[in-house]
């Protein structure tokens, strides 16, 4: 790998999904979100019935909040007095009006980190995808040249501050469970599942794999553990038309599964701890589809069910945003932990590509 050298840039960027922070704003959200797609407002009006639960609140633009307000100092003690802007995919404040924002303040070279950590069309390609977009929008009709850049972050899967801070999570996961449930205790580390089409375009599961077995293999060596603790990799959060393959099996099928204890499968375990490697912080994906469905179904099974943490504003989290920026800021080498080696910034040409898949025609009832 070539040595690194330091780069200039005016500001730091955070880029986020997004998400609805009233009852008014969950339709429009959900609209932004399947934009394209001819999804009919009565069917998100169902999707909008999770948030409804909640009161209308996604968590995640709060979550993001609190990120940067522990980014900034952090930031700062590091020796980068940058200021930081924040601009999400799918609601306020979009990306496009915080890039206008940001040029109006005299910005014009960005270093962005967007709080997804994998490579796939929708966790890296489509952030990418949508900041061009919203530079385009904002740009200068009567310029000769680009007047604005944006660099974005590697995805940090394998970024040790992330994986470790997760690690302990999980482990801290199993020691809350009674010492009889440990025992037989199984994990579930869970990922939002994406479609086929998408996956065989990129290194999302492959990811997702090292991923689970560094944890797993970090939770083996504790001395706080009764020795390894069996896992699977599993999904969470998919939708779309059921004809089309996404990438399984669902936490609640996978739950199903395990409560069967057949002979085809792993033994029925004496708990279940959900680690969400797939998310930075408790947004709806976890509170809805974990802490509640998929909770739910363990409860329906009287099988212990405990979820670990997400890295959230941990400070080991923290240090690591900052030494991802610090890898374009002052050069440093990209560290990383297990066997899969850095993603490179920029990506590739035609990285993640995806070719959606259409579903097949539904057959007549005779």
């Amino acid at each position: 790998m070539p040595e690194p050298t330091p780069e200039k840039y005016d500001a730091i960027l955070i880029v986020s999904f997004g998400g609805p922070e009233g009852p008014d704003d969950v339709v429009p959200f959900l609209r932004n979100v399947t934009e394209g797609r001819n999804i009919p407002d009565e069917r998100l009006a169902v999707v909008g019935q999770h948030y409804a639960s909640f009161g209308g609140i996604s968590p995640i633009n709060g979550q993001v909040r609190e990120l940067i307000d522990a980014i900034r100092p952090a930031l700062s003690a590091a020796g980068h007095d940058l200021p930081i802007y924040w601009g999400n995919r799918n609601w306020h404040p979009m990306l496009a009006d915080t890039i206008q924002t940001m040029r109006d303040d005299g910005v014009s070279r960005v270093l962005a980190f967007v709080t997804s950590a994998y490579s796939s069309n929708s966790g890296c390609r489509q952030y990418q995808d949508d900041i061009a977009k919203a530079i385009a929008a904002t740009a200068d009709p009567a310029a000769d040249a680009p007047d604005f850049t944006v660099r974005k972050v590697r995805p940090f899967f394998n970024h040790p501050g992330f994986v470790h801070t997760m690690a302990d999570n999980v482990e801290e996961a199993l020691r809350s469970l009674r010492a009889e449930d440990r025992s037989g205790a199984r994990i579930a580390f869970t990922a939002h599942s994406i479609p086929m089409g998408m996956a065989v375009g990129c290194d999302y599961e492959e990811q997702l794999i090292e991923v689970s077995r560094i944890i797993a293999e970090r939770l083996d060596s504790s001395d706080h553990l009764d020795g390894p603790v069996p896992w699977d990799l599993v999904y969470q959060s998919r939708s779309g038309p059921p004809q089309v393959p996404w990438l399984e099996p669902d936490i609640c099928d996978h739950v199903d599964a395990l409560a069967s204890g057949d002979e085809t499968g792993p033994a029925r375990p004496s708990a279940i701890v959900v680690a969400p490697i797939g998310f930075i912080s408790d947004h709806m994906e976890v509170i809805w589809d974990l802490d509640t469905e998929a909770k739910a179904r363990a409860e329906h099974h009287e099988i212990p069910f405990v979820r670990a943490a997400t890295v959230g504003t941990h400070p080991d989290f923290v240090a690591a945003i900052v030494a991802l920026l610090d890898e374009h800021l002052r050069g440093e080498q990209p560290q990383v932990v297990g066997k899969l080696e850095a993603r490179p910034s920029p990506c590739a040409v035609g990285c993640c590509a995806y070719t959606p898949q259409r579903p097949a025609p539904t057959r007549p009832v005779a």
